[in-house]
């Protein structure tokens, strides 16, 4: 992938050096395998254990406590990398979607945030660990990125090279793309209706999110700043965090109703339909009618 180092986003929060320390259960860290059985386990009781482990006696508040020796934080250059490797992808995402958006939707798109911090800060949307991946809050139209997930991803049988990092970025973009087209209220005003429908609803919207990282990489195709190389990569990153693959690694088994990201070959399947489509209208994971905006609704009138 051809991307040149520079100076770090205006839209770039670097909190690392206000970041806390690391933690956990036991002190251990749970993982983002843990992680993930906690939110299945969320999603099928209906109980909140992911809010009980992030703001309750478990590691948010220990890990607010550590990290106070008063020693300035010094990224090693591999980490440097990555901050620079990150801003250079979240400004030409955007840019895409400057672009892409008033063309292909009528609507304009605005800028979001991304916050680099480590191990542990606050967002709109509740504590943000390294534990639980980057995501996107749309509470505060923020991503939330601990740079440390690249070695997580890599444990999880995906690749850390540029392009799968920067598809994890367009990802969580992707989400933003959804916050403003009004996709994001209408799966959350769904899922409280018939509550059953939540993990479905949830896979459709992370599939979307693949399907609209794969738009932004169409492009950098066009631009011939990505490679066959590149794209495998990114496809491997995707591979890595099916739902499918993610559940065997921890317990052996699958089980399909409690996906709420889809399998492995879905999320390989929607990146690459964004890819090959390069539009908005390709994207239409959502299996509800009318209820959630169909492709038509993409289109530009």
């Amino acid at each position: 992938m051809d991307w040149t180092p520079g100076e770090l986003s205006s839209d770039i929060e670097d909190r690392r050096s206000s970041s806390g320390g690391g933690g956990g259960f036991g002190g251990g860290g749970l993982g983002i395998i843990g992680f993930i059985v906690l939110l299945v386990i969320s999603l099928v009781t209906g109980r909140n254990y992911i809010g009980s482990y992030l703001s309750g006696g478990g590691a948010a508040s220990s890990q607010r406590a550590q990290n106070t020796d008063g020693r300035p934080y010094s990224a090693s250059p591999a980490e440097d990398r990555s901050a620079h490797l990150v801003s250079w992808t979240l400004d030409d995402v955007q840019k895409t979607w400057e672009k892409l958006l008033p063309e292909q939707t009528g609507k304009q798109y605005r800028r979001a945030k991304l916050v680099l911090f480590r191990d542990y800060t606050q967002s709109a949307c509740g504590a943000a660990q390294s534990q639980t991946g980057p995501f996107y809050c749309p509470a505060d139209e923020k991503v939330y990125i601990d740079l440390s997930f690249w070695d997580e991803l890599r444990h999880l049988g995906g690749s850390n090279a540029d392009f799968a990092q920067a598809y994890v970025v367009a990802h969580e973009l992707g989400h933003h793309v959804q916050d403003i087209l009004g996709i994001e209220q209408k799966v959350q005003h769904l899922s409280s209706q018939d509550p059953s429908q939540r993990n479905p609803l949830s896979v459709d919207l992370e599939l979307q999110a693949d399907c609209l990282a794969g738009v932004w990489a169409h492009s950098t195709e066009q631009r011939q700043i990505v490679h066959d190389a590149d794209i495998a990569a990114g496809l491997q990153a995707a591979a890595a965090v099916g739902d499918d693959h993610l559940q065997r690694m921890q317990r052996g088994t699958v089980s399909p109703e409690s996906f709420t990201h889809g399998s492995s070959a879905q999320r390989v399947g929607w990146f690459k339909q964004g890819l090959q489509q390069g539009t908005v209208a390709a994207c239409n994971t959502f299996k509800t009618g009318g209820a959630v905006p169909s492709s038509s609704d993409y289109n530009r009138q």
